[in-house]
């Protein structure tokens, strides 16, 4: 199965296939979203521990090891890596924008220094690689990431993290409608569910970036990894 046939929507089952992308290695980065200890997390009720079992068990199995790789392959082409990160800037979080004010799941509240809001230690960044923090879903809208990226020449975002159907998604269409061109890497992602983040990723395919696996995208800027 190739990505130019995968996750297809209704609106775009009977599309013709995409043409190949030409990923100019200077203009293309690697925007790594959400990837935090607190996502991380076992559950302490063993209930929810359960329910969360298969989303624990494909970032450990799947999307840690593959988003580490991609990072490890784009820092030996000296290719940009960039995180963005959840973490309110007061203790109390008023600076947090309502949907993570939201009762529930969402409702996140991450000061700056708080063990739960750090990176990822697996896929940490590296020392110089820019860190944004934000207080909303989308990476785009809660930080200056647009005028950086614009500053850097930066035309090609690769998108990995998490939640597919969350932060991912609305950061993905964010810089779509920035007119960035933007490739979700599928095997560097995860949703609460394998039914969510596919659906996520038929929703978003095609109109506000092109799916593939880290694979596909490696053989496209002659990445190894």
């Amino acid at each position: 199965m190739s990505w130019k046939t995968d996750h297809r929507s209704f609106y775009y089952a009977n599309d013709p296939e995409p043409e190949d992308p030409v990923l100019e290695p200077q203009e293309t980065a690697l925007l790594c979203i959400d990837v935090q200890n607190y996502g991380l997390k076992l559950p302490d009720d063993p209930r929810e521990r359960a329910r969360w079992e298969a989303f624990h068990r494909r970032m450990h199995g799947t999307v840690l090891p593959t988003l580490r790789a991609l990072q490890q392959a784009f820092r030996r082409r000296g290719l940009d890596v960039l995180h963005a990160r959840i973490a309110c800037l007061l203790e109390d979080g008023r600076d947090r924008s309502l949907s993570q004010k939201m009762p529930g799941w969402n409702d996140l509240l991450m000061p700056l220094h708080a063990g739960e809001s750090q990176i990822a230690p697996e896929v940490a960044p590296a020392p110089g690689e820019i860190v944004v923090t934000k207080t909303t879903d989308s990476a785009l809208t809660g930080t200056n990431l647009r005028l950086v990226l614009h500053n850097m020449g930066i035309r090609n975002v690769v998108v990995a993290g998490i939640y597919t159907d969350q932060c991912v998604s609305s950061t993905v269409r964010s810089l779509a409608d920035e007119s960035f061109n933007v490739l979700l890497v599928e095997d560097c992602c995860a949703a609460g569910t394998e039914a969510l983040h596919r659906h996520e990723l038929e929703v978003i395919n095609r109109i506000y970036c092109h799916v593939m696996s880290s694979r596909e995208l490696a053989a496209y800027l002659g990445l190894e990894i």
